[in-house]
């Protein structure tokens, strides 16, 4: 898992051990390529670790959260999904048509964020999150 020494430092300096179970959701998540939801993460797991039970996959995604090792957000449907927290956040658009996600940069929420903050002095948190929509190929069709 690349980039391993800033996990490990942020859970140190949290408290926390870096252990085999975190080692091996956070590489789940990295290799599955983001946006997976706990079960899949947790069947990835099972496969070299089988004593993983999803209580701990859902405990270990909470840490991870918390963090900001790794961001949750919903897509729609029953589980959130989750993916590794990136220094170039993006957010998303989801199809509600064909349920495919593409990336928003955040460059076009700036403008939000200032005038939140300049007419209500309110700083909003837009870590990461999905619009909901149509895309094009749906649209069309």
């Amino acid at each position: 898992m690349a980039g391993h020494g800033n996990v490990v430092a942020t859970l140190k300096e949290a408290g926390y051990r870096l252990t085999p179970q975190r080692v091996m959701v956070l590489q789940a998540i990295a290799e599955g390529g983001g946006h997976q939801t706990a079960e899949a993460i947790h069947r990835e797991v099972v496969k070299t670790y089988p004593y993983l039970d999803i209580a701990t996959v859902y405990r270990i995604l909470q840490l991870l959260k918390r963090l900001h090792l790794v961001t949750e957000i919903d897509l729609g449907g029953d589980s959130a999904r989750y993916e590794v927290a990136e220094p170039n956040k993006h957010h998303h658009m989801v199809c509600r048509v064909c349920s495919r996600t593409f990336d928003l940069s955040t460059s076009y929420l700036e403008e939000l964020r200032l005038r939140l903050v300049n007419e209500f002095g309110f700083e909003p948190d837009l870590e990461h999150f999905a619009i909901g929509g149509q895309c094009a190929e749906c649209a069309s069709g």
